[in-house]
């Protein structure tokens, strides 16, 4: 998942506008577009101050760790996982990927892709099934028992 992608979902995870970003960062709402579809690469200090706006670490902007908490934060989300659905998401990821390779869909140009690259996909899916589970939490979670 590119940067743009990674500020776009977590955005959207905690109901920010681009606008909204966009004025705190003192910039247009189009620069800021520009951010999230990858054609401008944010400056450090640009991409430190949207982590510290979207309650996140560059490190998960940037694809380093897949998570999205600042290490030693009291911050509890609605969006955190339980146990069930962390299997749910493992026994989703399985399935997929077992179909994928039962069908020979593992391709590149008509030659099979590699080990890398199936790890690759896998942690790419991985990320997009958990992102996907926090936001549907997020979003038919009533309010009352948000926090």
């Amino acid at each position: 998942m590119s940067l743009g992608s990674r500020i776009r979902e977590i955005r959207k995870l905690r109901n920010l506008t681009q606008k909204e970003i966009a004025s705190e960062l003192e910039m247009g709402r189009s620069n800021f577009g520009h951010i999230e579809n990858d054609r401008v690469i944010p400056s450090s200090d640009d991409l430190q101050k949207i982590a510290d706006i979207l309650h996140t670490t560059t490190d998960y902007l940037l694809g380093r760790t897949d998570d999205p908490t600042i290490p030693g934060s009291s911050e509890t989300h609605v969006s955190a996982l339980t146990s069930k659905e962390e299997r749910d998401i493992v026994k989703d990821l399985e399935r997929i990927m077992a179909d994928l390779e039962s069908n020979h869909a593992l391709a590149f140009h008509g030659d099979p892709i590699d080990e890398e690259e199936i790890e690759l996909l896998r942690s790419s899916l991985e990320n997009s099934l958990r992102i996907a589970k926090m936001v549907a939490k997020k979003k038919f979670t009533p309010k009352k028992y948000r926090k």
